[in-house]
This record gives structure tokens, C-alpha cells and sequence, in this order.
């Protein structure tokens, strides 16, 4: 009796066809792998921009009510309504009294910036700037 051998020729032709279809599905697998990834990535970014979107449309329904634009005026830019109604505006710099003769020099409190603008405004009209009240040349030193 003979021994046959391990490796036929059909057997090593099965091995190279499977080893064949094995190599040539490898780059589409990892292809579908990547887009996959991708669509997840991309459905992401979607959610991420129709949150976006929802803040953007929650944001712009609160500026068209006008309640909400009066409370707004009212904190921000220290609006005061009608003659009727009285506003105060208190400021706390944090700074406490000191004992007397304590030699402590206090800063002089800045307007509002709307003063400031309005001030500026009346004095362009009336002609009578910063150069002007001091006695400064216009042409610079020279």
C-alpha cells in the first residue's frame, strides 16, 4: 500500500482560490468598515446642526417677544420706561469706608456709556470739543 501524500493538487488549487476570494474581499470589507464610520460621523454632525438649528429658532422666537425685549433693555442698557415709572440704578464697586484720615484717594466713578455718547454728541454739535475746551491747535505741535 502506497501512503498518499498530504497536499494533492486539488487541495492546494482549493487553498489558492480561497485564499484568492479571501485577498479580494479584504479592501471592500475595510472600504464598508470606513463608510460606515463615516455615515455614523456625518448622522453626528447632522444632529449636532438641528441642535443648533433648534437653539438658533428657540432664540429667535424669544426676540420677538416684546416682554422679553423690555426686560433685556431694562438689564443690559439700564432702560427706564414712561415718566410714570422711576428706576435707580445702585452700584456697589465693593470698595467699604475707610477710617478717617486714612489718606485712601478714591477713584473718580466713570459715566454710563450712553452719557458718555450723548455728552459727546451735544458737544459735536455745539461745536466745542476736547480741543477746543482745552485751547489745543488743531494742526498738532509743529
Amino acid at each position: 500500500m502506497s501512503k498518499r501524500p498530504q497536499l494533492t493538487g486539488r487541495a492546494a488549487v482549493l487553498a489558492l482560490v480561497v485564499c484568492a476570494i479571501a485577498m479580494s474581499l479584504a479592501y471592500p470589507v475595510r472600504e464598508y468598515i470606513a463608510q460606515r464610520r463615516q455615515i455614523a460621523e456625518l448622522q453626528q454632525q447632522r444632529n449636532d446642526a438641528l441642535s443648533e438649528l433648534n437653539t438658533h429658532e428657540r432664540r429667535n422666537l424669544q426676540l420677538q417677544d416684546p416682554s422679553y425685549l423690555k426686560r433685556e433693555a431694562r438689564r443690559r442698557l439700564h432702560y427706564c420706561g414712561p415718566a410714570p415709572e422711576k428706576c435707580y440704578v445702585v452700584r456697589d464697586d465693593g470698595a467699604r469706608p475707610g477710617p478717617a484720615g486714612a489718606g485712601q484717594v478714591r477713584e473718580i466713578e466713570k459715566a454710563p456709556w450712553y452719557q458718555t455718547l450723548w455728552e459727546s454728541i451735544e458737544a459735536a454739535d455745539k461745536g466745542t470739543g476736547r480741543k477746543a475746551q482745552t485751547g489745543e491747535s488743531e494742526g498738532g505741535s509743529g
